[in-house]
């Protein structure tokens, strides 16, 4: 192949139409009508049709062309041509071709698969439109979020894997030896953010986190990944209103700049155009009484199902915030409502469409004499919360935060049925491999 012939992604054809260039990448599809080939390439940007013609090129260049086969790697070389039958608008009508690999036997064949076959072949399936276009919005949402919480003045502090204690409850956590004494996969950065909201005023973790859940639904895994803004100074009202303008703003901008990979998955966007400020607040009597209404066998202080967020935000057209739940329920560092000591100063934020939880949070108890005894009630071990009890002892403020789980958020947006295909090797209670 000629080092003066430009070498450029295939999403860059439009700059080069009439051009002779150079493309490289893996044969996604092909057919042929006997004089002429029409080879789809995929180098990681985008697919281009390149056609092959028997009459224009020399017999061994028509000769690899017939011989390429699914995922066989090459280089070829072509005038980019316009085309407004293709998705692309462009065409690359074929010149030289350089086979680099001939893949033989790819497993995942354009006929329908098992979805056990295709995740036994994660790695491979990755390669495929759908999956192309879901990884893409991941990618587009997590520089959202970044840029989110850059602009609004926090700082990214990352919380540790490896934790003395558990967060979010003792029956989900993974255990591991750290050098002889027990430690535990993390189930969230909260209590480190809070050191962080004391030290920073803003800060956020983005990391994975770790749950030990013996659920096979749709909504679960047991490696995921958590954004997690805390923010001193702050009270609910506050912490609702973050979090709403937050997730305004990473719809927003998924909307704008994924409106191709959208269309790949056949979403619905005029649902997600619909994600605008305000969200409607619900407080927790409220919504248990909606729901009994609804017919929905639940009773006060019980926590929602799947079926009970799908039933309540069936009634709206948007996110709604529930608020307020019972303090029984809710974690120990959740503060209790001083106007209701049976509430806690919590929030849920329900996705629409029945996708449920997709923000959690609220405001953090100060009082250190509060936690000491919340921390004896649900027999913790009262050593490894000194370092948090010490962010009581020395300037406690009124904070606040939340959790945002991206592959629950990637779900609901891409209006996908199951978790699994937000992640790019998911880890579920059946599955550790590939």
């Amino acid at each position: 192949m000629s080092t003066s012939i430009p070498n450029i992604a295939i999403r860059e054809v439009s700059d080069f139409e009439g051009q002779v260039v150079q493309l490289q990448g893996w044969i996604y599809n092909s057919r042929s009508s006997g004089k002429i080939q029409f080879l789809q390439l995929r180098d990681g940007s985008a697919i281009i049709q390149c056609v092959n013609v028997k009459a224009e090129v020399d017999p061994e260049v028509f000769e690899t062309g017939a011989s390429l086969t699914q995922e066989s790697s090459v280089r070829i070389i072509g005038e980019v041509r316009k085309d407004d039958r293709s998705p692309l608008g462009f065409e690359l009508g074929v010149q030289g071709i350089e086979l680099l690999h001939l893949a033989k036997d790819y497993p995942i064949s354009p006929k329908e698969h098992g979805v056990a076959f295709l995740h036994d072949h994660r790695h491979l399936w990755l390669r495929s439109k759908r999956q192309h276009a879901i990884l893409s919005i991941r990618n587009e949402l997590i520089f959202a979020i970044r840029d989110y919480f850059y602009t609004q003045g926090f700082i990214n502090l990352d919380a540790p894997i490896f934790t003395p204690n558990a967060c979010e409850g003792t029956t989900t956590l993974f255990q591991t030896d750290y050098y002889g004494q027990p430690a535990f996969l993390t189930q969230s950065g909260q209590l480190y953010m809070e050191a962080g909201a004391l030290a920073f005023g803003k800060a956020y973790c983005f990391g994975p986190t770790f749950r030990a859940e013996k659920s096979k639904t749709r909504r679960h895994l047991t490696e995921f990944w958590m954004v997690e803004p805390e923010l001193a100074f702050a009270d609910l009202e506050q912490d609702m209103n973050l979090a709403e303008d937050f997730l305004v703003s990473i719809v927003s901008r998924v909307l704008d700049r994924c409106q191709e990979h959208l269309k790949v998955l056949e979403r619905d966007t005029s649902k997600l155009e619909m994600v605008q400020k305000p969200f409607p607040r619900v407080h927790y009597n409220d919504a248990i009484k909606v729901l009994k209404d609804l017919g929905q066998d639940i009773e006060w202080g019980g926590d929602f199902g799947a079926e009970d967020e799908t039933k309540l935000t069936q009634q709206y057209d948007r996110p709604i915030i529930v608020h307020r739940f019972p303090s029984a329920i809710k974690a120990f560092y959740m503060r209790e409502d001083p106007t209701d000591p049976k509430l806690s100063l919590s929030m849920d934020v329900l996705g629409p469409e029945g996708y449920g939880e997709i923000i959690g949070g609220g405001e953090r108890e100060t009082s250190l004499e509060v936690l000491e005894k919340k921390i004896e009630h649900d027999q913790l071990p009262k050593e490894a919360f000194q370092w948090y009890l010490d962010l009581r002892r020395y300037g406690s403020v009124p904070h606040a935060g939340f959790g945002l789980g991206l592959e629950r958020a990637i779900t609901w947006i891409c209006g996908l049925h199951h978790v699994r295909e937000t992640i790019p090797f998911p880890r579920m209670m059946e599955r550790l491999t590939p």
